[in-house]
């Protein structure tokens, strides 16, 4: 399933095509290809940012690495 993201920013990325659409320099069916054509190159681009972005992710910690707090016995000298 494609996601919103990636329609929107395909739509972002056609946004010139339906620009010319309203000034009545291309036809409807131009624009509609251009941006089925922008779908994929949307869906490569944001997957390789999500790629990118994964590896600074918060790892998840092992169930028995957390660290319990202990009460502080102030020891004066």
């Amino acid at each position: 399933m494609i996601k919103p993201s990636v329609l929107l920013f395909a739509l972002l990325i056609s946004a010139p095509a339906w620009y010319r659409l309203l000034l009545d320099e291309v036809d409807l069916v131009q624009v509609l290809i251009r941006f089925l054509i922008a779908v994929p190159i949307a869906a490569v681009l944001l997957g390789g940012v999500r790629f990118i972005l994964a590896g600074y992710r918060k790892a998840d910690e092992e169930p028995g690495s957390a660290v319990t707090p202990e009460p502080y016995e102030g020891k004066t000298p």
